[in-house]
């Protein structure tokens, strides 16, 4: 029982060092990108007061989700109080998972800001789509990194977005060049830097490389803003890819843990991951009998794992999991990679790793055992004609005679050993084998 303390505190350590580690990773991206710009790099401390005169630039990566919504609101209000120059977007999304309800009041909210709002798609490889690409319509400024894709819009949830930019997008997704060429885009904006000195109102001055290359920087002061590290990690959870896995790690860990004893590593793992998960899926657009037959396909692995051999229920539990794994999520789907990585593991872990585990934590060294043949015990589970047995306080996997099954907690008595398996009889009444001819009886 004292384990359990130092277990979570573990957990919780190596949780808060990897969000941690990747918060950093991000936020030095962002510098680099304006760095790139010979833009003047400036830390997360120096801009957080940037008063009167500054550019905000909020980052916005992923599904666009309640966290992430009520992030750009707010960062939209603070803008406004704190007398911004202007509100940079910096988005990389591939829909929304909100209702319209929602979406309509982000892009409201956008419309009637007194404070100019730019989208910059970026940086190279992002994308805008779905209905996330609506906020172009709700943008006074538009730009695209190299490489970037924008389009599949759908129909506008809200009146009074610029029509111009969202109909030649409506059903399609277009790249940066087609997206210039369409008027969308303002300005070539190959990063961040490039997009921010390119804004109006914002104060430049010009600098020369040491390649001899003139270029712009802004005068006007900078401003990083990011989601906190609680609401990245639930950011986080809310993505498929990372719901679904968790869904299975921790269903799979509980399994796990039920054939070992104690509450251990495993336990706590696999109930965290399976809470993270349901949140996660909580915000996802789900199918209710997808997540039941995942659910049941581990009950199914389940089930032949007590036996130590995959048989019928292994099969079942495979053939409910592909299924529920494919059909999860409505009108979101997930790479090939996370079903292949997720659908191997699972075959890995209840073939051949939980029956091994099993047949190990059931088994002592086959030398000396003779000394059972006789012993009494009792049945652990029903032996019909397999089940557990226990002698001696020790655990062993049992067979008996399909004439004479034993119930659970009923007395034993040991009358041969094949391998790691004792084959036992009641105490009391056990059936002649046809296949002893030397005339033994009780």
């Amino acid at each position: 029982m004292r384990r359990l303390p130092t277990t979570l505190r573990i957990l919780v350590l190596v949780a808060l060092a990897l969000v941690t580690s990747a918060l950093a990773s991000t936020s030095a991206a962002s510098a680099q990108a304006v760095v790139g710009a010979d833009a003047p790099a400036t830390s997360g401390t120096d801009v957080v007061n940037g008063g009167p005169g500054f550019v905000a630039v909020v980052e916005a990566g992923g599904l666009l989700d309640p966290v992430l919504m009520d992030f750009l609101r707010q960062e939209i209000t603070d803008a406004e109080t704190e007398g911004a120059t202007a509100l940079v977007l910096q988005m990389d999304s591939s829909g929304v998972v909100v209702d319209d309800t929602a979406l309509a009041a982000l892009l409201t909210q956008m419309l009637r800001s007194s404070v100019p709002i730019a989208v910059w798609v970026g940086p190279s490889g992002s994308s805008l789509t779905s209905g996330a690409a609506q906020l172009v319509g709700a943008a006074d400024q538009v730009g695209m990194a190299p490489g970037t894709r924008l389009g599949d819009a759908g129909t506008p949830v809200v009146d009074g977005l610029d029509m111009a930019r969202l109909a030649p997008i409506t059903d399609r997704t277009i790249g940066t060049q087609e997206a210039a060429d369409l008027g969308i885009t303002t300005a070539d904006a190959p990063t961040i830097g490039d997009f921010v000195v390119n804004l109006p109102g914002v104060e430049t001055r010009e600098t020369t490389a040491a390649n001899g290359e003139t270029r712009r920087e802004p005068v006007t002061q900078v401003r990083f803003g990011q989601l906190s590290l609680f609401s990245q990690l639930m950011h986080t959870v809310a993505s498929p890819a990372v719901a679904y896995l968790l869904l299975t790690v921790g269903l799979a860990l509980i399994v796990f843990e039920l054939f070992t004893a104690g509450v251990g590593v495993a336990g706590v793992v696999g109930a965290g991951s399976f809470i993270l998960a349901g949140y996660g899926l909580g915000v996802l657009p789900i199918r209710g009998w997808a997540v039941a037959l995942i659910c049941l396909s581990m009950v199914a692995f389940a089930v032949d794992v007590q036996t130590g051999v995959p048989r019928f229920w292994t099969g079942a539990g495979v053939v409910m999991f592909v299924i529920g794994s494919f059909t999860l999520y409505d009108g979101v789907s997930l790479s090939w990679i996370t079903l292949a990585v997720a659908i191997i593991g699972v075959l890995l872990a209840f073939i051949a790793g939980m029956p091994s585990m099993v047949r190990t934590r059931f088994s002592t060294p086959t030398i000396g055992r003779e000394w059972m043949i006789g012993e009494l015990g009792r049945a652990v589970t029903s032996v019909d004609p397999d089940g557990v047995v226990q002698i001696r306080d020790a655990l062993w996997r049992a067979s008996t005679n399909r004439a004479t099954p034993i119930e659970e907690l009923e007395s034993i008595r040991v009358v041969a050993i094949d391998g790691l398996v004792l084959e036992v009889e009641p105490e009391e009444g056990g059936a002649k084998d046809y296949r002893d001819r030397s005339g033994r009886t009780d």
